[in-house]
C-alpha cells in the first residue's frame, strides 16, 4: 500500500491465567491536553520510510533480477517475504512487547528499518536481500499494529482524526516518490543507490524520533483470545477473504508492472520512470476520492475501485503492446488502488464494532498475506507464462474479491 491499513491490535486482558501472567496495567492517564505535532510528524516520517522501502523493488525489480542472477519471480519474494514477516509481526509484537516502553519499542523499529536499507544496498546474492527484507517486515508490521494506538496518546481526542491523516499522509508521499525516483536513481546510479538514498531518510528519521518522541509507559494487555473469537464471526471473515482476494490481485499487477512495460510494451526507463510517477500521482488523489466515497459506501468504494482494476488488467493482457494504452491504464490503476485502504478499514470496523483494535489487527495480518500472495502467485504466472501473468492472475483475483464484496459487502441499515 502500501498501501497498508493503520491499526492497533492492544487489547484489555482477561481476568484469569492471562491476567496473572501478564504485568499490572499502569493506571489510566489523562486525555492529552496538548497535541504533540512534532511527534505525530515523527511518526509520519516512520511510515513514509516504511512504505518507500517496502515497495522499492517494484520499481528495480529487472535490474535487481538481472545483478542478482535471479529470475524477475524470484527477485519479487523480496516483497513477498516482507509482507509474510509483517503479517506475523503485526499480531504478536504488541505481545512480546507489552513491557517496554512504547517510545523504545518505535524507536526499535525505526532502527530495523535503518539495518534493512543499508543491508539491501549491500546484498550481493538473494538470500542476502530476503534477510534485509524479513527486517523490514518486522518493522512494518510492529510499526502499523501500534500507530493508531500511539496517536491516540499523542493528541486529545478531538484531533485524533486529523493526526491519522497528518501520519497517513506518509503513505500517499511515499506512493507519489518511491516508484518513479527508485527507477530514475536506479537508471542513473544502479538500483542500490535507491536504498542507499532510503536508508538515508530512515537516519533522519530516526533522529528526529529521537527528539520528537516523548516517555510512552505500556499500557494494555494484548489477548490473542479475542482474536480467535473475531475469527469466528462470517461477517469478519467474509471482510477477510475479499482483503485476500482484492489485494493479492492489485499486487500480483503492481509488483510486476516494470517487467510488463520492459518486455511487453518496450518502453524506455526515462518513460517507465514517467509512467511509474503517473501511478504515484494516481493514488495521490485516489486516497481522496476512495476516502469520499468510502466515507458513504465502503461496499460501493471497494466494488468500484475492484471492478476498474480489472477492467484495466484485461486491458493490459489485451493492449499492453500499445505505450498509450499501458500509460494511461497504469495511472488509472494507481488511482482506483485508492478506494481500498479505507473502504477495507471501514468494513472491517462495522463487521466487529465492539472489537475494532483487534479486527484492525486481523485486517493488517490479512492485508500483508495478501500482499505475499500476490507476489508468489503473481512470479509464478510471469515465470511460466510471461510479463502478462500478473495481469493475468490480477483480473482473475480482483473479479472474484469484486463479486463477493457485491454479493456480501455490508450495506446501510436503512437497506437491510
Amino acid at each position: 500500500m502500501s498501501s497498508s491499513p493503520s491499526c492497533s491490535t492492544c487489547l484489555d486482558a482477561p481476568a484469569g491465567a492471562l491476567a496473572d501472567a501478564a504485568p499490572t496495567p499502569a493506571p489510566p492517564a489523562a486525555e492529552p491536553t496538548e497535541a504533540r505535532w512534532a511527534a505525530v510528524a515523527s511518526m509520519a516520517l516512520g511510515v513514509f520510510g516504511l512504505v518507500t522501502a517496502e515497495f522499492l523493488p517494484a520499481s528495480l525489480l529487472t535490474a535487481m533480477a538481472s545483478d542478482l542472477r535471479v529470475s524477475d519471480g524470484a527477485a519479487g519474494q523480496a516483497v513477498t517475504v516482507t509482507a509474510l514477516v509483517a503479517a506475523v509481526a503485526a499480531p504478536s509484537l504488541p505481545l512480546l512487547t507489552r513491557r517496554i516502553d512504547r517510545r523504545w519499542v518505535m524507536l526499535a523499529f525505526t532502527v530495523m528499518l535503518v539495518l534493512s536499507n543499508a543491508l539491501s544496498a549491500i546484498a550481493s546474492n538473494l538470500p542476502t536481500l530476503l534477510v534485509a527484507r524479513v527486517a523490514l517486515g518486522v518493522a512494518l508490521g510492529g510499526f502499523w499494529s501500534m500507530s493508531a494506538a500511539l496517536a491516540m496518546r499523542l493528541v486529545p481526542a478531538s484531533l485524533f482524526a486529523r493526526a491519522m491523516s497528518f501520519i497517513l499522509t506518509g503513505v500517499s508521499v511515499a506512493t507519489v516518490c518511491a516508484a518513479p525516483i527508485g527507477a530514475w536513481m536506479g537508471d542513473l546510479w544502479g538500483w542500490r543507490s535507491a536504498f542507499i538514498a532510503a536508508g538515508g531518510i530512515s537516519l533522519i528519521t530516526l533522529a528526529v524520533q529521537l527528539v520528537a518522541l516523548p516517555a510512552l509507559p505500556p499500557r494494555d494487555n494484548p489477548n490473542l483470545k479475542v482474536l480467535g473469537e473475531l475469527l469466528r464471526r462470517p461477517p469478519v471473515r467474509v471482510a477477510l477473504l475479499a482483503v485476500l482476494l482484492v489485494i493479492s490481485g492489485h499486487f500480483a499487477g503492481f509488483t510486476y508492472i516494470r517487467p510488463l512495460m520492459e518486455q511487453v510494451t518496450h518502453l524506455s526507463v526515462a518513460t517507465i520512470t514517467a509512467v511509474l510517477l503517473g501511478y504515484g500521482v494516481g493514488g495521490f488523489f485516489g486516497n481522496f476520492v476512495g476516502g469520499w466515497i468510502a466515507g458513504r459506501s465502503e461496499r460501493q468504494a471497494i466494488v468500484a475501485g475492484g471492478a476498474v482494476i480489472a477492467v484495466l488488467a484485461a486491458t493490459l493482457l489485451v493492449a499492453g503492446q500499445s505505450a498509450a494504452i499501458t500509460a494511461v491504464a497504469v495511472t488509472l490503476w494507481g488511482f482506483a488502488f485508492g478506494a481500498f485502504p479505507v473502504g477495507f478499514q471501514t468494513w472491517i470496523v462495522r463487521a466487529a464494532p465492539d472489537q475494532a483494535e483487534g479486527a484492525g489487527g486481523l485486517l493488517v495480518a490479512a492485508f500483508q498475506i495478501a500482499i505475499a500472495s500476490g507476489a508468489i502467485f503473481g512470479g509464478i504466472m510471469v515465470d511460466h507464462v510471461g510479463a502478462l501473468g500478473g495481469p493475468a492472475f490480477a483480473l482473475a483475483a480482483l473479479t472474484l474479491g469484486t463479486l463477493l464484496t457485491l454479493r456480501h459487502g455490508p450495506r446501510p441499515t436503512s437497506a437491510a
